[in-house]
């Protein structure tokens, strides 16, 4: 691949690659409820990180979903989740992937934070969040994390080989909606068409994450849409999972993956949010906006955070009374953001 890189960007590069060691130990994790980019970018590191010498081991908070397996074909032995915590704790140096808040850790963020070795982060989101100290290779203007892993390897001159070529498209098409979305930006198209060249095969890529779903998600997500809301006036539209529902579908939230784009996708629609019950008194709400709406900036407020177009967060309390809070803080963020686009 030939991409042109900052000083900035080439000086941390630099620095990470100066950070691995041969027979080191090193730890790859990511966020709770791993997603294409976070589990691309772990595993393309991985094949990386094992060509210069290293040991590296996937230790994710939550189980890595069934439609990404195939990327681990071939790494036996690499993910070590289920003794996630035993294997921070004897690791020489912990890399981060795909998050910059420890708080997305879950049950590991303890863990790193005590390790007292440091603490590598590639990431291309903004957060206010604080790691223990190492290597950064950040970036919020990056389409995905895995585009970042991508121009690690080409500012080191590493090779990327076919393996890593493969979890890298991953990661970037998944981040992308399948190159669908506004964070889609020339570069990350010409990276992409440089993956293509190193052996990528698309078609079996969109199969295996795409087109691989067990049949309760489509029941799911019937179900789903009987609950959809559209509020026209405000361009307000949004999705509850009705309790109970994901188990009697034997569905997992990786399942839920896209559901918000109905929602999303109908006319007049600025921002839509899907509502599910992630635990007892405990509601998660995905956030997903069309145009200038800041969904990140939303959701700040209320803890959570993401990209401009694509956030998150989670509140204790019963789903009705989750749903009246955000709904109506929704309606007034909506109407001030209307308001103010009148007047310019």
């Amino acid at each position: 691949m030939t991409i042109d890189l900052s000083v900035q960007k080439l000086s941390a590069a630099a620095d990470f690659a100066a950070a691995i060691r041969p027979g080191q130990r090193i730890c790859l994790t990511t966020h709770v409820n791993p997603d294409g980019d976070g589990i691309g970018s772990m595993v393309g590191l991985v094949h990386l990180l094992r060509a210069r010498g290293a040991d590296p081991v996937i230790v994710s908070p939550t189980p890595i979903p069934p439609r990404y397996h195939f990327l681990l074909d071939g790494l036996t032995g690499v993910d070590r989740s289920a003794e996630a915590i035993k294997e921070i704790r004897r690791a020489d140096l912990l890399c981060v992937v795909d998050i910059a808040d420890p708080g997305r850790l879950g049950m590991l963020h303890d863990a790193v934070r005590d390790r007292g070795v440091p603490v590598a982060c590639v990431d291309h989101h903004v957060s206010a969040g604080t790691l223990p100290p190492g290597p950064r290779y950040v970036d919020p203007q990056a389409s995905a994390t895995g585009e970042l892993v991508g121009e690690l390897a080409e500012a080191n001159g590493w090779e990327i080989p076919p393996l890593v070529a493969q979890a890298l498209y991953v990661a970037i098409l998944t981040d992308t909606g399948g190159f669908r979305f506004s964070n889609t930006r020339p570069r990350v198209l010409r990276m992409a068409a440089d993956l293509l060249e190193c052996g990528v095969d698309p078609e079996r890529i969109y199969l295996q994450v795409y087109a691989n779903a067990p049949e309760g998600r489509q029941r799911l997500l019937a179900e789903a849409l009987q609950t959809l809301v559209v509020e026209r006036e405000v361009g307000l539209s949004w999705i509850t999972i009705p309790p109970g529902s994901m188990e009697r579908h034997r569905v997992s939230a990786d399942d839920l993956d896209g559901v918000v784009e109905y929602a999303r996708s109908v006319e007049g629609v600025r921002m839509a949010l899907p509502f599910r019950e992630i635990a007892q008194g405990r509601v998660k709400v995905s956030l997903r906006s069309v145009g200038d709406v800041d969904v990140a900036d939303f959701a700040k407020p209320f803890g959570g955070g993401g990209h401009r177009k694509a956030a998150g967060l989670s509140l204790e309390g019963a789903l009705a009374e989750v749903q009246a809070e955000v709904l109506q803080a929704a309606r007034g963020y909506l109407s001030r953001g209307s308001s103010l686009s009148a007047v310019a």
